[in-house]
């Protein structure tokens, strides 16, 4: 991708796939060019959910290995033959690819993040209910104590890894020479994930310097807390945790 110098350039890190696709065209509506440097690539790992009384879903990836695998909530039935488990999904994008699935949601939480999943299975009240949590390896541990901690007997099982992709780290690099404006970090893990990198490339001093320099966004809180244990100042968290928000937070306040 050839360089606009007229226009500041975001890095974004977003698996290779449709996310990164959208988040580019996103950034470019916005008026910035993207630096493209995916973080995060899947590696399904060929599990399933197993039977319970609620399976919970925290990513669309998760719930399209599920259907791709063959699984539906047919087969997570806890015992009787004529019930189905119910079906909670952390937020509207996983709930659509549940929907696209042909699978029924019974509960989206009002805040999209582990803390808001407690704060629904709370409100319902699933004290022992068995509740099955399909996501990947890095998922937060708050989730499954906060189920336990309001009853329920949990079980996880980890549907894919979340590996750094080879050759990541042209951002970094940028950060690194102060040619970036800004950044979007979507998880904790892509913070990480950037920060091996820069270390990798022997910048990560000079890249957290170039990251202080920009103007840095987060969706959610435990990202935020993640990149400022790292020594990265983040400058906005958006109310929502989309990467369109994510995105128009950013670019506000570079304008500002």
């Amino acid at each position: 991708m050839s360089r606009d110098a007229d226009r500041p350039r975001v890095a974004v890190f977003r698996p290779d796939d449709e996310r990164l696709t959208e988040a580019v065209a996103t950034l470019d509506e916005l008026g910035v060019e993207a630096v493209a440097d995916p973080m995060l690539a899947v590696d399904p790992t060929g599990a399933v959910p197993e039977p319970a009384d609620w399976i919970v879903f925290t990513s669309k990836t998760g719930v399209e290995l599920a259907a791709e695998a063959g699984w539906s909530p047919a087969d997570a039935r806890p015992g009787d033959a004529g019930s189905r488990p119910a079906l909670a999904c952390i937020g509207p994008a996983t709930a659509d690819a549940a929907d696209a699935a042909g699978w029924t949601v019974d509960l989206i939480p009002d805040e999209y993040s582990s803390t808001g999943l407690v704060a629904a299975f709370r409100a319902v009240g699933v004290d022992g209910a068995r509740i099955e949590v399909a996501r990947s390896d890095h998922g937060s541990p708050v989730l499954l104590e906060g189920l336990r901690d309001a009853g329920a007997r949990v079980h996880e099982t980890v549907l894919y890894e979340l590996v750094r992709p080879a050759g990541s780290g042209d951002s970094a690099e940028a950060a690194a020479r102060g040619d970036l404006a800004g950044a979007c970090f979507t998880s904790s893990l892509t913070v990480d994930h950037f920060l091996d990198a820069a270390v990798e490339r022997g910048v990560r001093d000079d890249a957290v310097a170039g990251l202080n320099d920009a103007v840095v966004g987060c969706i959610g809180h435990p990202t935020r807390e993640t990149a400022e244990d790292r020594g990265v100042a983040v400058d906005v968290v958006p109310s929502e945790a989309s990467f369109r928000t994510l995105a128009e937070a950013v670019v506000a306040e570079l304008d500002a």
